[in-house]
């Protein structure tokens, strides 16, 4: 019988700064081969238990375990971080945090060097698995100077020299495009295949892992695993849901047509998925009793670009003729591949970049002699990497640098900042350090430090990566909240979900030029945008062809009004029974 590659038996781990273990009772085997996928609200223990597998705990991250850890039938209490690196290579989600070398091979080459590998044997091993994960043409090139999927590619090959039996992926999507994030969850699965490793990922995104099969989802809470079972089976179950993990879409549209999910539909990914005469009918019939929803009347022009024209000092083109208008009370997506000009575009609006051609109004105002200042009271800006944002080591003042910046009285700071706080889901934060916080959590601190300044317009580099569901879902409705009342959204995003539910509208970039302005539907049923853009069509789609709808870009449409139409249900049951709770105390 096959042993375990990594064994959790009745296993915990407290960290040294905390009140209650992080993990408790775990109980977990994992064989060689296995792919896995850990997913689970933040805080649930995820990171904790990777980095109890790949030896930053606790050797990083001091603390005391209780139970037994196997990886290879040894106890890691007995393993130095060393030997466990033999064993077990981690791709971080921060891949900048990751680099070492000056060069692509340099940094590939870093663990051979430290294993004192001959020069011949080296270099022949970077090229091998350069080659492997597809960066081999780009060995030469500094880390600092790769897209988004090319950083992760040279991670992963930086981790595999080592020929380790165990591969950690930590939130592998975090920040690539949709496209490049379909290729990374490929190349993960053709590395499974070729070197036998076992894979463990984990990722909040779990539709678009599950675009390769994975053997068995554990899902975690509160620092138990709460279900580790074949995708087949927790698919068929609102275990994902109960548990604020967001389940595929097609599944949420198969489940609004009264389908039932079973194991026998093989529920686990759009293409493996089976469904009876019967169930496509369902899907036929509820498509055809929906009716579109009337068209918002555009509202009035607050932003307006006009053939803005931007080069950087290098020679790189980022921007090439972009006209683009948005209007008050607008909630908007900007899309594209990595590298497309999206973030370079949002500089130049907030005046981080001067653009060397065209010109920029705000409600009719030439913003050429506005300053930094000027721009950030009228135009929040929340950059996709919050440690480039994070000037303060505590949360709290953190939240309230601008507030303070302005001058406003300490009373009123503290209930705004406890108000925004309270909203991102960090209230309970309010005194920890920064320092103590996820990735995801830093970003909800970013998020809060600009919404403090209530902005007319905000402008958000990535909002949701890194979050959960729940966090995620209190994000973009506080946005949406923010939205309803008249402040105008902007979202820079590769989460194709979120444009899906929440914009009313998509901009895409494609080589510095607008290549599309349409409905997230349209453009997420429109194969050449799709190609040109590196986005990814969204399940509904394969969904309805699948069912026979001829119309797959009303099917998507009619999801979004639905999915629009349960929020302001919500909405207004909360408001209400708001009022009912007024009602009593007077």
């Amino acid at each position: 019988m096959k042993e375990p590659i990594i064994k959790f038996e009745n296993f915990g781990f407290q960290y040294d700064a905390q009140a209650e273990p992080t993990l408790k009772d775990i109980n977990l085997e994992i064989y060689p081969g296995e792919k896995i996928l850990i997913a689970g609200p933040s805080g649930c223990g995820k990171s904790t238990m990777t980095h109890c597998m790949n030896g930053l705990i606790p050797f990083a991250y001091p603390g005391e375990s209780t139970g037994k850890l196997t990886i290879q039938g040894k106890e890691t209490k007995h393993l130095s971080i060393f030997e466990i690196s033999r064993m077990v290579g981690t791709v971080l989600q921060d891949l900048d945090g990751q680099f070492i070398g000056l060069t692509v091979a340099e940094d590939i080459a870093f663990a051979l060097e430290n294993a004192c590998v001959g020069q011949d044997d080296m270099k022949k091993t970077v090229r091998q698995v350069a080659r492997q994960v597809g960066i081999g043409d780009h060995l030469e090139h500094s880390p600092d100077a790769l897209s988004g999927g090319q950083k992760q590619r040279v991670s992963m090959a930086g981790v595999m020299v080592n020929e380790v039996s165990i591969l950690l992926f930590d939130e592998p999507l975090a920040n690539l495009d949709p496209a490049t994030g379909k290729k990374a969850i490929e190349i993960i699965d053709r590395i499974q295949e070729e070197t036998g490793a076992a894979v463990i990922i984990i990722e909040h995104r779990l539709e678009d892992v599950l675009w390769r099969d994975v053997d068995r989802i554990v899902l975690m809470k509160d620092g138990r695993i709460v279900t580790d079972a074949p995708p087949d089976e927790l698919l068929s179950t609102d275990v994902l849901l109960d548990n604020g993990i967001r389940e595929p879409l097609y599944l949420t549209a198969l489940k609004y047509a009264g389908v039932k999910i079973t194991p026998k539909c093989h529920p686990r990914g759009i293409r493996s998925l089976t469904l009876t005469e019967e169930d496509k009918h369902k899907v036929r019939t509820w498509f055809h009793a929906r009716k579109l929803a009337k068209e918002k009347p555009e509202g009035k022009a607050l932003l307006t670009a006009e053939k803005i024209d931007f080069t950087y000092d290098n020679g790189f083109h980022a921007l090439k003729d972009i006209n683009i208008s948005i209007n008050e009370g607008e909630l908007l997506a900007i899309v594209g591949t990595n590298g497309a000009g999206k973030s370079t575009f949002s500089k130049v609006v907030c005046g981080f970049e001067k653009q060397q051609l065209g010109t920029l109004t705000f409600q009719g105002q030439d913003m050429k002699s506005y300053s930094i200042k000027e721009r950030a009271d009228r135009i929040g800006y929340v950059m996709q990497n919050p440690n480039q944002m994070i000037s303060k080591p505590m949360i709290f003042d953190e939240v309230a640098f601008g507030l303070r910046q302005r001058n406003v009285p300490e009373s009123e700071i503290t209930a705004k900042v406890e108000e925004v706080l309270k909203i991102c889901g960090l209230y309970p934060f309010r005194k920890w350090p920064v320092s103590a916080l996820s990735f995801g959590q830093k970003k909800r601190v970013t998020i809060a430090s600009i919404l403090a300044l209530d902005p007319q317009m905000i402008i958000l580099d990535e909002p949701t990566a890194g979050q959960d569901y729940r966090h995620y879902t209190e994000i973009m409705e506080f946005l949406n909240e923010l939205h309803g009342r008249g402040i105008t959204v902007v979202m820079i995003t590769h989460d194709m979900h979120l444009m899906l539910e929440y914009a009313q509208r998509a901009v895409v970039f494609s080589g510095g030029q607008v290549i599309a302005n349409d409905t997230s539907a349209n453009i997420l049923t429109n194969p050449e945008i799709i190609e040109r853009a590196n986005l990814k069509e969204t399940s509904l789609y394969d969904l309805s062809l699948l069912c026979g709808i001829e119309d797959p870009n009303v099917f998507v449409q009619h999801f979004i009004d639905y999915e629009e139409e349960g929020r302001d249900r919500q909405a207004g049951g909360a408001a209400a029974q708001n009022d009912r709770k007024e009602e009593k105390r007077g």
